[in-house]
């Protein structure tokens, strides 16, 4: 479990990628790092970047609560290279950036091997975000936190996640409906956090926002925290 929240130091990098360059923004946690946590931004054909205000804010959160937060720019957008391709080369992407910066001494040293993954988008971020973590989980590999802000539910095809799962939506939001999102989550018991009079990019209620994650993540980690205690004073008990 992270300790008290601290700020952040944040860099902007290029690194090799499927098709190019990627441009990274990097929030450094102050102290101790617990793990990388990748954050993706909304629609990059609407406008959508790294500098988008939910996906900094996704960012920031983990930062504070010690997690080397990175958020890519996605094919085409800013300093990345190539085209949009519709969520798969993004979440080719989204996984590749994971590897270089584990790999990576001055960005990823001090992290432990194999790093814990935190992973997390903004509407068409949320599609990445849950693709790259299906992936992973199909290759034997668990994702830690997953978060998704505004579930691109009836946009994109989203897989199943995890009940675990953090998902926030505006109550008011005019692109991605509720409903669409309840129809998602209702098979797979993933539970909604809804905010009241929210719209799709939760102007006036970005605070509320980050506080949830902060909440969510520190609760979870005391939970795991919890288990592994009684799982091992459960142990002792055996004759």
């Amino acid at each position: 479990m992270t300790g008290r929240p601290s700020a952040p130091r944040s860099e902007r990098r290029l690194v090799d990628g499927v098709v190019g360059r990627i441009e990274l923004a990097i929030d450094h946690p102050a102290g101790d790092v617990a793990g990388i946590a990748c954050i993706g931004h909304p629609h990059p054909l609407y406008g959508g970047t790294l500098d988008n205000k939910v996906a900094s804010s996704l960012a920031r959160a983990f930062a504070a609560l010690g997690w080397l937060a990175v958020r890519p720019n996605f094919r085409g957008v800013g300093g990345s290279d190539g085209t949009h391709d519709g969520g798969r080369g993004e979440t080719d992407d989204f996984l590749h950036v994971i590897d270089v910066v584990a790999a990576s001494a001055d960005l990823g040293g001090g992290l432990p091997s194999p790093a814990p993954l935190a992973l997390a988008g903004f509407s068409f971020g949320s599609f990445v975000a849950a693709s790259a973590a299906s992936r992973l989980a199909t290759g034997g590999r668990a994702v830690e936190h997953l978060v998704l802000v505004g579930a691109a539910a009836g946009k994109w095809p989203m897989p199943a996640v995890g009940s675990e799962t953090l998902v926030i939506h505006g109550e008011n939001d005019e692109t991605i409906p509720l409903s669409a999102v309840f129809d998602w989550a209702r098979p797979l018991g993933v539970p909604v956090v809804v905010i009241p009079g929210a719209d799709h990019f939760f102007h006036r209620r970005i605070t509320l926002l980050k506080d949830l994650v902060l909440r969510h993540v520190t609760g979870s980690a005391c939970r795991k925290s919890a288990a592994s205690d009684a799982s091992i004073d459960g142990e002792r008990q055996i004759p």
